[in-house]
């Protein structure tokens, strides 16, 4: 259809004529009421919106003094995290004299990594941060 008759018929109908496609040759175009519009596609952006997951991140924080029962207790509860699709961010805080000997933080993390190894990869590895080493895991 032309575009003069295109806007006419839209003109005698009382609606817009929207124009869809303006690079196509010839250019598609539809005649719509332009407010019914606007709220379909609002529509359709909460609806994709609430339909998304969002993710969060769970942190557990220990010291490098931490014990085997206390870390296992932490590997069965992230686990759970991480299975919901939540990442599991591990924060080990080192005070005055621990500061001096990072590689205990370093090895807590590793009982972690061998922990979710089934679940979950690593996604930062352990990164020393002032007196705290931590990593990022997420699920596979």
């Amino acid at each position: 259809m032309k575009t003069h008759e295109a806007i006419k018929k839209a003109h005698e109908t009382d609606r817009d004529l929207l124009l869809v496609v303006p690079n196509a040759v010839p250019p598609v175009a539809k005649i719509v009421d332009f407010s019914k519009f606007l709220y379909e596609e609002r529509k359709k952006q909460s609806g994709a919106k609430a339909k998304s997951k969002k993710i969060d991140i769970k942190e557990f924080r220990m010291g490098p003094t931490t014990d085997q029962g206390d870390i296992q207790r932490f590997i069965n509860r992230g686990r759970g995290f991480l299975e919901e699709g939540n990442k599991v961010k591990i924060t080990v805080k080192m005070r005055g004299r621990a500061q001096m000997h990072p590689e205990v933080a370093f090895d807590k993390i590793k009982l972690f990594e061998k922990g979710y190894e089934d679940v979950a990869k690593i996604e930062s590895p352990p990164k020393r941060l002032g007196n705290m080493v931590w990593a990022m895991f997420s699920p596979k």
